[in-house]
């Protein structure tokens, strides 16, 4: 009887292929992308095989490590800190995007620690997977909390870019925006360009609670939120959340 597959045997067979296929050239190409730098194999082509006849080969043929078992591997694809690996970890979850309950969502916070290292993965997490979960109420801000204090600041980014699931709903903006408090100190370029933009987002939903929100921060919070958040408003608009003068 055959050895069943395991989620370290997925990641080998990924790795083998990425590395006899690597392109240097192009993984130079879009490092201009990342500003926290990038590490690539080369082969972020749509058109690569990997993006479609490798990667529906490999979910049919280790379809029986299961969902604990594609969090694992993401585990494993994330620690190497190359690109495309990571990107076909989102890839591998997000087909299995409706099985993911309040008890699953456990593994995915593994994914920061074990090496989440950049917006794209970070957005492309959320956007693909978990705003859409938060968007049908299979999960709720309840999980989301202890994620505004983690050590990972891409982690602490995810916390407003998947909250933007959440303004598809019928949601007291207010209340949104209150979940957000903790985050309002943050030093971290990446979490402070994330909240702007969901400010940005609710306020063109709602104005009023969010130009309140800012006004409440307005000399304290960092300068770059408000850049984002206040980038579809009018010049005089925008010149009512300028930091006050020291007198």
């Amino acid at each position: 009887m055959p050895a069943a597959n395991t989620p370290q045997m997925l990641v080998n067979e990924i790795r083998d292929y990425c590395s006899a296929h690597a392109d240097p050239v192009q993984a130079q190409k879009w490092s201009r992308y990342f500003r926290e730098g990038y590490d690539g194999w080369g082969l972020l082509d749509a058109k690569n095989p990997l993006w479609h006849g490798k990667q529906a080969e490999w979910l049919e043929k280790y379809r029986d490590i299961g969902l604990q078992g594609l969090l694992k591997a993401g585990e494993l694809l994330f620690a190497s800190g190359k690109y495309e690996e990571g990107a076909l970890a989102i890839r591998f979850i997000s087909k299995h995007r409706d099985e993911i309950d309040r008890r699953v969502f456990a593994g995915l916070s593994k994914w920061f620690e074990a090496g989440i290292g950049n917006w794209a993965h970070t957005d492309t997490l959320c956007g693909e997977v978990i705003a859409p979960l938060l968007q049908s109420g299979r999960l709720s801000l309840a999980e989301l909390a202890p994620w505004r204090g983690s050590s990972w600041k891409y982690q602490r980014r995810a916390v407003p870019v998947a909250m933007l699931g959440l303004l598809k709903r019928d949601e007291d903006v207010k209340l949104l925006l209150d979940f957000l408090h903790p985050l309002m100190a943050d030093r971290e370029r990446v979490v402070q360009q994330g909240l702007g933009w969901f400010l940005r987002e609710a306020w063109k939903k709602d104005p009023e609670p969010v130009e309140a929100f800012l006004l409440e921060y307005r000399d304290s919070a960092p300068r770059l939120i408000f850049q984002y958040a206040t980038e579809k408003m009018t010049p005089a608009a925008r010149a009512r959340f300028r930091r006050a003068k020291a007198r």
